[in-house]
């Protein structure tokens, strides 16, 4: 049967969006609390509330949870390359198209069930659908990705990325000439206002910091070299749009859909390319790299070839 939650509104939540209410409630994304809203299982006096709507205080909210979908087999992932791999801990170079855990709507490949088929135990820390999961890239978005194998490293992983200490280097082709060639962008980023499947730079979003430099320039586009000092959701491509310089195929946030046909790009064109973290039990700085996937190297080909 389903779960039925019963809750108080508090205080503080009070005026809050329902989505951002019971994210911070019930330790939810805020999509997957939007979700269950539009799906009519959040109610406050009989009543149905929307995503938007706003918690009225001194009542309470009725949230009635889905029945858990059945456990999915393992499924190998195409193209999916070990990089390192220890007692601790695995890096994968993940490619395009694959999710790093299962979520609501997504019927694709990912990484938590492409390392289960592969024979692969990972740690039993975190959310069930994504144990072993310590950081995520984007289903569009190539390159490396760590996942913990042990308890400790879960731990030690999780505290790593909390405090910013891993170097994650990502190259990427955006839109056009930047101006300066190098330079760091710190704008904060949250929730677009008007599209709740996106992010985007707004006043009061979580400080999001991105250092960039040009290392070839194109007739319309730019090799860029990206390092990102914080890790925020779609940080670079949003950052890279608000300087109008979107990223060749990521059309979600304005890129130019006849570039990117011209260049054979059906995804934004960024790829995680060297990843650096303290392991968990030595200690010592592990540094991986990953090779640029075909994808990214053909558009390459292309621009050099003023296509």
């Amino acid at each position: 049967m389903p779960e039925v939650r019963r809750l108080p509104v508090p205080e503080g939540l009070a005026g809050e969006r329902v989505d951002a209410a019971l994210a911070r409630l019930l330790g939810l994304s805020r999509s997957a609390a939007a979700d269950l809203a539009v799906a009519g299982a959040v109610t406050c006096e009989d009543r149905a509330l929307s995503k938007s709507d706003r918690l009225t205080p001194d009542t309470w909210i009725e949230v009635t949870f889905p029945d858990a979908p059945a456990a999915r087999e393992p499924e190998p992932v195409e193209g999916m390359v070990i990089r390192y791999e220890d007692d601790d801990l695995v890096i994968i170079d993940k490619p395009v198209g694959v999710a790093a855990h299962p979520s609501p709507g997504w019927e694709g490949p990912t990484v938590v069930s492409g390392l289960a088929a592969a024979g692969y135990r990972i740690s039993t820390s975190g959310a069930a659908e994504r144990q072993g999961i310590v950081h995520r890239l984007d289903v569009g978005t190539t390159g490396l990705m760590v996942v913990a194998k042990s308890e400790l490293a879960y731990t030690h992983l999780k505290a790593q990325f909390k405090e910013r200490t891993p170097t994650k280097i990502y190259r990427a082709i955006a839109q056009g000439l930047l101006d300066p060639l190098q330079g760091t962008i710190d704008a904060p980023i949250g929730r677009h206002p008007g599209a709740d499947y996106k992010m985007a730079v707004v006043t009061g979003g979580r400080p999001s910091v991105t250092h960039y430099e040009t290392l070839e320039a194109f007739p319309y586009a730019s090799l860029l070299e990206v390092d990102l000092e914080t890790g925020r959701t779609h940080q670079i491509r949003v950052h890279m749009a608000a300087m109008r310089h979107p990223l060749v195929g990521d059309t979600t946030y304005g890129a130019d859909p006849t570039l990117a046909e011209r260049l054979g790009m059906t995804r934004p064109a960024l790829h995680a390319a060297r990843l650096e973290i303290e392991h968990p039990s030595t200690g010592e700085r592990i540094s991986v790299v990953a090779e640029d996937p075909p994808d990214f190297v053909e558009a390459l080909r292309r621009l050099a070839d003023g296509v």
